[in-house]
């Protein structure tokens, strides 16, 4: 019993220092999973963050998605690949530009309406992006006999369908370029006249990039302007300094916290201590793993988990301490303990999560990191407060200590 107890002990201290080092060192020359991996929001890495909003009321979700998909283009184009674009709410979309330091420029650069247009060999405009009805993707053979693969469908209003018409017959074997912002995004080859109003832009497209030429030509039509309504620039120091500001207030919380468990439940507080630490590397490296961008509300996300993870613990303790004062043995002490500490521990998290997850769906910005860690902290305290810290307390009773007065036990 004693062995088995202490080689559960011996694992348990192996895996808390196997995730200590991989959240601080990494894996590989590349560090992976390690916490300087972890990607970082504007509030600590510096940049600008701009909010735009349609100026049209009943701006529909494929309209707002091909607004975005346009944005994001452009942020390619001018090699901001680390960019974010993210609907908020119904009608309004946030820019995060990491790097950048003005604003201003960054919005000049970005535009604030598509210009879509269709020209010949020339350079001569055929039409315009307003004049495209709908673009979509679709799956299906583009020639007879061929195979079936992806391609863009495209529709004209009235009066594209005329001049599309005009201009196919006109150029015949020969391509009609489609430029957005004065990037070529296709050049497909006109085979025929088309009278239809309706074409589709083949050649070797994947099911995601025929989507998104779809979308940036839908952009380059959307019947509405999106207006700048807030924009905010982030210092690059400023960031440094709120990150380690940030980071040494949690490292000083946890030092306090493992101090005060250790000194006030003894041997429970060892078991405590080493299921925190076994948690926060856990947090640092699943962080590291979904890619999930850490902002300064996100760290107070961090820390608050932090703190509720002990508090399932101090919540375990003291149900296992009533059972010791009942005259209970220590092997069913524990195991009433756990077992009476689960409905509260439960309960307690549940309706956090259920706040945070709220938070993350109505939330934006650094509200959704705030969301984002509080959740992750929450359900990672609840595995190590009832899984870890109860491996290690029996693995404690088998290995040894076993000693009721070590655990807590006081007279009535």
């Amino acid at each position: 019993m004693k062995a088995r107890g202490r080689i559960m002990l011996v694992i348990m201290l192996v895996i808390a220092a196997a995730l200590s080092f991989v959240s601080y060192q990494g894996i590989g020359e590349g560090k992976t999973l390690s916490a300087g991996n972890i990607k970082q929001g504007l509030d600590l890495s510096g940049g600008v963050y701009i909010v735009y909003e349609a100026d049209k009321e009943d701006v529909t979700a494929e309209e707002m998605q091909a607004a975005v998909s346009l944005i994001q283009g452009r942020m390619d184009w001018n090699g901001w690949t680390e960019a974010e674009v993210a609907q908020e709410g119904t009608n309004r979309i946030r820019v995060d530009i990491p790097g950048v330091e003005n604003a201003e420029d960054a919005i000049r650069e970005i535009g604030q309406t598509a210009q879509l247009s269709f020209v010949d060999e020339t350079g001569k405009v055929l039409l315009t992006g307003d004049m495209v009805a709908d673009a979509t993707k679709q799956v299906g053979a583009t020639q007879k006999g061929g195979n079936a693969e992806p391609y863009v469908a495209l529709k004209f209003n009235d009066e594209g369908k005329q001049l599309f018409a005009e201009a196919t017959a006109a150029n015949i074997g020969k391509p009609i370029y489609i430029v957005m912002d004065g990037e070529v995004i296709s050049a497909p080859m006109v085979q025929s006249a088309i009278t239809t109003g309706e074409a589709s832009i083949t050649g070797n497209f994947t099911g995601e990039s025929a989507e998104e030429l779809a979308s940036l030509i839908r952009a380059g039509s959307l019947p509405f302007n999106l207006n700048v309504i807030q924009m905010k620039n982030v210092g690059a120091r400023l960031g440094a300094d709120a990150l380690a500001t940030g980071v040494k207030a949690g490292a000083i919380g946890l030092a306090l916290v493992l101090i005060f468990m250790l000194v006030v439940y003894k041997v429970l507080g060892f078991a405590a201590d080493l299921a925190l630490i076994i948690y926060v590397g856990l947090e640092l490296i699943l962080l590291n793993a979904f890619n999930i961008t850490l902002t300064l509300p996100g760290i107070a996300g961090i820390i608050l988990s932090v703190g509720m993870a002990v508090d399932a613990n101090v919540v375990i303790f003291e149900r296992l301490k009533e059972e010791l004062v009942q005259g209970k043995t220590l092997r069913v002490a524990i195991k009433n303990g756990f077992s009476r500490a689960l409905p509260v521990i439960l309960d307690g998290n549940v309706t956090t999560l259920i706040a945070a997850v709220v938070l993350f769906f109505l939330g934006s910005g650094t509200v959704k990191g705030f969301a984002t860690t509080l959740s992750m902290g929450i359900i990672i305290s609840m595995f190590t407060a009832l899984v870890v810290t109860r491996l290690i307390v029996n693995g404690l009773m088998q290995g040894g200590c076993s000693n009721p007065k070590y655990y807590g036990m006081r007279s009535k």
